[in-house]
């Protein structure tokens, strides 16, 4: 039964409410027709806005970069609003007590597609039963909350955003880069279509256009008279084309730039006001809160607790724990001037934004280059509001995200310590995001690594609500380090010559970069940055299969029948052969048989020399999995579900393979 209706509700900033001011409900539904999952009941789906006001004054609210800036209201307050989207019990009593608030990755929902294993890569509006997937979170009785924090997402319906005020009256730099796939004569000044910066002049002389062939290969200046911005300012146009598979930086002056800090901001002041219980509020019963976040997410999340966001304005601490999700070693552009937040880092895309840089672990190090001291944790142990953390990563964020530099030393010789409060997983085998099964070819060379480890998440999240609730520690962290000689360079990665499959060392690197002399206080001066030595990139040593020796190995990388690697080298359509493709690791078969290993000459052995039978091959992942479980890296639920994706696995590959199509869930 779906119903309509506008509950409007004021709470005006205080002691309880923090910067919250009204959250309006613009329609209520209940979810998949009344149904009830288990003890938590039946669930409903709010939509609506929040809207907020935040006093500059306050000195919590001093991270935010340029507040004190922004336009104000009659009470000398900065005023904002975001999208909501709940899903929650219906009976709050029945629910767990838990909000798991999921930091939105560009604008979408990615919640039910990792927990509930939901088809696709996410519905933006949650309604059928394929949307749902299994129901475990609901089943858990959590609370699902999305707000927006971003303010630059396509202008696509569905996307949750930030509406944050304009600073008028101040210009900045801005860079744009681009690499594509095919020559085109214009393009969008902004990261895969999101919201750009204007162009302030469109004929300022003093804007550049340069192209480079790689990350570290000298600039080349595009003449001004060979390209112009476009009439919308908000694109650039060459006649002559752009060329494929080359990376284009036009650096320009923009103006009245977006406070985009307010998108933090706007996390830590809703989740403190609902786990304050207001009790006029639309969403009762949260006692704790829970952030996840993906990719980008993942990132803002490290972000969030650099800056010192899990503080709320009355000094309490928002997040009790935070699952920040394939985030590498990275943070990024989420509170500083003219920052778009759509920016990441990549191999060959998105390259020298303020993303992999100092500091990397939550322990205070010292970097012996430029002599700065600093940690992840810093701002927040000095104010007690450190939360339970889990850092989870898959084998691409160490070839393309830096993860090493998140528990080694800064000259990566030996492992850094890890606080008490943290754990640090690695899936190992694993690519940014599972890949579709039967797997095919995208961006790479390679088939697309279908390992699933969102198996071992629902078992992390689980083990993170306990810890939180009643101190049970979670299962030891897992990832490779050097003391163990898991953890090496990528030139002493003993990969094995595999026929038909091409290794290289080529690894995303982290550098040390300058800004300008304002950086600290948020403000960009130096576009491009200027760029000093790359930190130290280590990645995990491998078998002779190929197949990693450190790190979390679900059951069908433990019994594996292939080799699972996080990289993936481009094809000739999307970039430079030796350069890892964004994101996609490989999945590469082993023989079937001994003749056919004997005649392409593969060193590794054929799954018909490894296991007698499908039976025993399934006897042998039912084990592997049982030890997970065991040691609490998975769930007993889950064994039947594990057991027949791994059978369905191995009637594929040890049948006539065919040939693959596109596979469109690994795009850029």
């Amino acid at each position: 039964m779906f119903s309509r209706l506008l509950l409007c509700l004021s709470v005006f900033a205080g002691a309880l409410s923090a910067g919250v001011v009204r959250v309006e409900i613009q329609s209520r539904a209940d979810v998949l027709g009344g149904r009830s999952f288990g003890l938590a009941g039946p669930y409903e789906k709010l939509i609506g806005k929040v809207y907020f006001a935040v006093d500059p004054a306050n000195p919590i609210n001093r991270i935010i970069t340029d507040v004190d800036k922004a336009p104000r209201n009659a009470e000398g307050k900065v005023e904002f609003s975001s999208d909501l989207y709940v899903l929650k019990p219906k009976r709050a009593d029945r629910g767990n007590g838990a909000a798991l608030y999921e930091v939105s990755n560009r604008g979408r929902k990615g919640l039910l597609g990792m927990f509930n294993r939901a088809r696709g890569s996410g519905s933006l509006d949650p309604s059928t039963e394929s949307d749902f997937g299994d129901g475990f979170l609901m089943h858990q009785g959590y609370t699902l909350v999305w707000l927006g924090w971003q303010w630059d997402p396509p202008q696509l319906p569905g996307l949750v955003r930030l509406y944050t005020p304009k600073v008028p009256g101040i210009k900045g730099l801005v860079r744009a880069e681009f690499e594509l796939t095919q020559r085109i004569t214009s393009h969008i000044l902004s990261d895969r279509d999101h919201i750009p910066y204007l162009v302030a002049d469109s004929n300022d002389p003093k804007a550049t256009l340069t192209v480079r062939d790689r990350v570290e290969s000298p600039r080349r200046t595009v003449p001004r008279g060979e390209w112009r911005f476009s009439a919308d300012r908000g694109h650039m146009e060459m006649a002559a084309g752009f060329e494929p598979h080359k990376i284009y930086e036009v650096v320009y002056t923009s103006e009245d730039p977006v406070v985009v800090g307010l998108g933090p901001a706007a996390v830590r002041d809703f989740l403190s006001y609902l786990k304050s219980d207001p009790a006029d509020s639309p969403i009762r019963g949260i006692h704790r809160a829970y952030g996840f976040g993906t990719s980008q997410s993942g990132r803002f999340l490290r972000t969030f607790l650099y800056y010192g966001f899990n503080q709320d304005e009355a000094g309490r601490q928002v997040f009790d724990g935070v699952m920040a999700h394939v985030a590498g070693g990275g943070r990024g552009s989420f509170n500083h001037r003219f920052a778009q937040p759509s920016r990441d880092a990549h191999p060959f895309m998105n390259i020298f934004y303020p993303t992999d840089i100092f500091p990397f672990t939550d322990v205070d190090q010292t970097d012996p280059e430029t002599g700065a001291t600093d940690g992840l944790l810093a701002r927040a142990r000095k104010t007690n509001t450190v939360p339970r953390i889990f850092y989870t990563n898959s084998s691409y964020e160490y070839w393309g995200r830096a993860a090493s530099l998140i528990h080694t030393t800064v000259d990566g010789r030996a492992d850094a310590p890890i606080p008490d409060n943290t754990r640090i997983y690695l899936f190992a085998g694993g690519q940014h995001g599972p890949g579709a099964f039967p797997p095919t070819r995208s961006i790479g060379q390679q088939l697309g690594n279908p390992n699933d480890f969102r198996w071992g998440m629902r078992a992390l999240l689980t083990a993170m609500d306990r810890w939180v609730v009643d101190g049970s520690p979670p299962p030891p962290s897992s990832y490779p380090q050097v003391a163990k000689d898991a953890l090496v360079t990528p030139e002493a990665v003993q990969f094995p010559k595999i026929p038909g499959v091409n290794f290289s060392t080529r690894i995303h690197k982290a550098y040390r970069a300058d800004y300008g002399p304002q950086w600290k206080s948020g403000i960009v001066t130096l576009e491009p940055p200027k760029i000093g030595k790359a930190f130290p990139m280590l990645v995990s040593q491998v078998d002779r299969d190929g197949n990693e020796t450190g790190g979390l190995k679900m059951p069908e990388v433990a019994v594996p029948l292939a080799t699972y690697t996080g990289w993936n080298l481009f094809n000739e359509k999307s970039g430079p052969t030796d350069e890892i493709s964004s994101m996609v690791g490989s999945y590469i078969p082993f023989p079937r048989t001994r003749a056919e290993r004997e005649r392409t000459r593969d060193p590794r052995q054929s799954i018909e020399e490894r296991y007698q039978s499908r039976e025993q091959y399934l006897g042998l992942v039912s084990g592997a999995a049982l030890r997970l479980i065991e040691q609490g890296y998975l769930l007993d639920r889950d064994l039947p579900a594990i057991l027949k994706q791994a059978a369905e696995r191995w009637d594929w590959t040890t049948q006539q393979r065919p040939a693959t199509a596109v596979d469109s869930s690994s795009a850029r």
